[in-house]
């Protein structure tokens, strides 16, 4: 997946999560591996860092029963 972000002028934010997912905010679009865009519902994103969530690329909160953990 690649990230292709707005006008350079647009803010583009992305926070790590500790054990979480990445908070993405701005003026962004997702495209899939396929070429073909993942419409996004919301201005703040949340994509999944665990790999087990049910509505990938997103966050579906997983990650808070798997165990998932991130570096320190």
């Amino acid at each position: 997946m690649t990230v292709a972000a707005g006008a350079p002028t647009d803010p583009v934010e992305i926070t790590l999560c500790p054990d979480g997912p990445l908070l993405v905010r701005g003026n962004v679009s997702l495209v899939g591996p396929d070429g073909e865009p993942v419409p996004a519902r919301r201005s703040t994103m949340a994509l999944c860092r665990c790999g087990a969530s049910a509505i990938k690329p997103f966050c579906d909160g997983t990650h808070k029963v798997n165990g998932f953990t991130t570096a320190d």
